[in-house]
C-alpha cells in the first residue's frame, strides 16, 4: 500500500517540515516505518554518512571499526559523529567525514561490511534519515522538521514482504553512488531476476526489499552511460510489476510507473520551480492550503522530471 511524497523548495527551505506533513497525512497507508530523503546545501568536499548500529551496547566498538576502515582510505572524521539517545536497541548515527583518497567505492567496500552497522546513506548533499513509527514519532526523533534542503523524498511503509526494521525502511539509497535515493509503491515480480544480475555484477545488497533493486537499478543504468530521462524510461519496461517511484539525485526529482500505472501519484507545480509530490491529494494539500491545481498522473507509461533549483555548495 504504502505512500510516497516528493518536495523541492525554490528557494531552500523549510524541505524537512513539507515532507513530514505531507507523510503524516498518508498515515494510513502505512506506520510500520517511515523514512526521508533530505538533500541540504551541498558541500564541496567530504560527505555526511547516514547509518544504524544494531545494538546501542556496541555502539563505541562499531564507531571504531567504522573509523579505522575510514582512515585506511585516507579519510577521516571531519565532525564528531551523534547518534540518537533513546533507548531502542539500535541506533541511528550521523558522521561526517573527509574525502577518502583513492574513491567512495573503494572505501565503502571496508565501511559497509562492519558486522552490525549498515550505511543508510553516503552524499555530499544527501542525508537518509529512517525510522520505525509514523512521520510524526520519526520527526519528533531525529529532528527531521528543521532539515534545510532544496529537495526531498520520503515513504510511509506497510511492510508486506521483508520484515519491519529500521534498515529494511524507505528510501533505499543506491549504493555505492553518493546522493542517488528512491522511494517506492509497490511491488517487483522480477525482484529476484534483477538482484540476481546486479550481485553479479558487483553491486551489493543489504535488504530482501524489492525497492531497494529499483535505486541500485537505477544507478547501474546511469553509470553505464544512460541519461536520468533514459533510466527512467527504460524502467517502465525493464521492471516487472506494479510500482511507482520516486527517483531523487542533487538535481532532479523524477518519477516512473509501470505500464498500467495503477499505483496513483498526484503533483503541484509552482511557477518558482517549487514541487510538491504526493500518492494523494489530501497530502500535497497540507503544504498547498489555498487553491490550486493538483495534476493527476494516471495515465500508461507515465514518466517526468523536474530540475531542482542549484544551491550555493557550503
Amino acid at each position: 500500500m504504502c505512500g510516497i511524497a516528493g518536495r523541492i523548495c525554490a528557494p531552500p527551505g523549510r524541505v524537512g517540515h513539507d515532507l513530514v506533513e505531507l507523510m503524516q497525512a498518508q498515515r494510513h497507508r502505512g506506520s510500520d516505518s517511515t523514512g526521508f530523503g533530505l538533500y541540504g546545501i551541498p558541500r564541496d568536499t567530504g560527505y555526511v554518512v547516514r547509518a544504524v548500529a544494531a545494538e546501542r551496547s556496541r555502539l563505541s566498538t562499531l564507531l571504531d571499526s567504522f573509523l579505522e576502515a575510514t582512515r585506511a582510505h585516507g579519510a577521516d572524521f571531519s565532525a564528531d559523529p551523534t547518534w540518537d539517545e533513546l533507548s531502542q536497541k539500535h541506533v541511528s548515527v550521523r558522521a561526517e567525514i573527509t574525502e577518502p583518497s583513492d574513491s567512495v567505492e573503494a572505501w565503502l567496500a571496508d565501511a559497509d561490511h562492519i558486522d552490525g552497522f549498515e550505511i543508510q546513506s553516503v552524499g555530499r548533499s544527501l542525508e537518509i534519515v529512517k525510522d520505525l513509527g509514523d512521520a510524526y514519532a520519526v520527526a519528533d526523533k531525529h529532528g527531521v522538521r528543521d532539515f534545510i534542503g532544496t529537495h526531498g523524498i520520503a515513504n510511509a511503509r506497510m511492510a508486506t514482504e521483508s520484515f519491519v526494521s529500521p534498515t529494511a525502511s524507505h528510501p533505499f539509497w543506491a549504493r555505492p553512488y553518493p546522493d542517488i535515493a528512491i522511494v517506492h509503491n509497490g511491488q517487483l515480480t522480477n525482484y529476484f531476476l534483477l538482484t540476481d544480475k546486479l550481485v553479479r555484477k558487483g553491486y551489493d545488497f543489504k535488504t530482501q526489499n524489492d525497492s531497494e533493486v529499483i535505486a541500485i537499478w537505477l544507478s547501474d543504468q546511469m553509470a553505464a552511460g544512460r541519461t536520468l530521462v533514459e533510466s527512467l524510461e527504460l524502467s517502465k519496461t525493464a521492471l516487472d510489476g506494479c510500482f511507482t517511484y520516486i527517483l531523487a539525485t542533487p538535481d532532479t526529482l523524477g518519477f516512473a510507473k509501470d505500464k498500467f500505472a495503477i499505483k496513483p501519484l498526484v503533483v503541484v507545480e509552482e511557477e518558482s520551480g517549487s514541487v510538491a509530490i504526493g500518492t494523494e491529494e489530501q497530502a500535497v494539500r497540507k503544504v498547498y492550503r489555498d487553491e490550486i491545481d493538483v495534476i493527476n498522473y494516471d495515465g500508461p507509461l507515465i514518466s517526468a522530471t523536474w530540475a531542482v533549483p542549484q544551491a550555493v555548495p557550503a
